[in-house]
């Protein structure tokens, strides 16, 4: 049960229409979920941004809370559970919202551009990642991973890997890791990546927050890789 969310027990009501104008409070705006936010009971945040990435519904850092644009138009109830995924102490707490979160839908529309597939001149490539993806799943997470297609971007430049997940409009979860950072920094480094977005594999199929809280970097340091969210390479 999530307590104090509906409109009677927020405000008593004194008629039917009072009722039903709290009801249908509209949110338009970042700072609009924010404000609501904070009355349902999110303190350590002050920022929101909006997004409309379909694979991670939210996530925050220490400054900002990132959120897809349709929990504008979700109830009380879903929006507790943002503020109980921000706030959580403890992980069964967390994982609670973060279940209650995937199940409110998230609207798709047919011009939503699908994910890109690997250019053919870089199949080898991808498939030699996937390959070591079976090889590093044995020896660092017990085979427990699934197994899943690691993509080559040609697309990616700033970034050197990402972990998608699975989403509700059929795509499985994948991993892409960038053409340019493993033709200018070559295996070694392109395995540390991919090393890297397996662990936020583990995290998502533990239904853990995808992350890189403590959680991860504990995860990181086992499997031998840097802790850091970010990493500089050198060319």
């Amino acid at each position: 049960m999530f307590p104090s969310l509906t409109p009677r027990q927020q405000r008593p009501a004194e008629s039917p229409a009072q009722l039903t104008l709290v009801l249908t409070t509209t949110l338009r705006t970042a700072d609009d979920l924010l404000r609501r936010l904070s009355i349902l009971g999110l303190r350590r945040i002050a920022r929101c941004r909006l997004t409309r990435n379909r694979n991670v519904m939210v996530s925050f850092t220490a400054e900002e809370l990132r959120v897809h644009e349709d929990y504008l138009r979700a109830p009380d109830e879903v929006l507790f559970a943002i503020v109980r995924f921000v706030e959580g102490v403890t992980r069964g707490e967390r994982l609670r919202a973060r279940r209650r979160l995937l199940e409110f839908p998230i609207a798709t529309s047919e011009g939503q551009r699908r994910r890109a597939g690997t250019h053919p001149d870089d199949l080898a490539l991808a498939e030699r990642l996937t390959e070591f993806h079976a090889r590093l799943n044995q020896e660092h997470f017990g085979g427990e991973l699934h197994a899943l297609h690691v993509r080559v971007s040609r697309k990616m430049r700033a970034r050197l890997g990402h972990y998608t997940a699975a989403t509700c409009a059929g795509d499985t979860a994948e991993i892409a890791i960038s053409r340019r950072h493993l033709r200018r920094h070559g295996w070694d480094e392109a395995l540390h990546t991919l090393l890297h977005e397996m662990v936020h594999q583990w995290q998502d199929e533990r239904r853990l927050a995808i992350d890189h809280g403590p959680t991860f970097r504990a995860k990181a340091r086992e499997v031998g890789i840097s802790p850091c969210a970010r990493r500089t390479v050198a060319a």
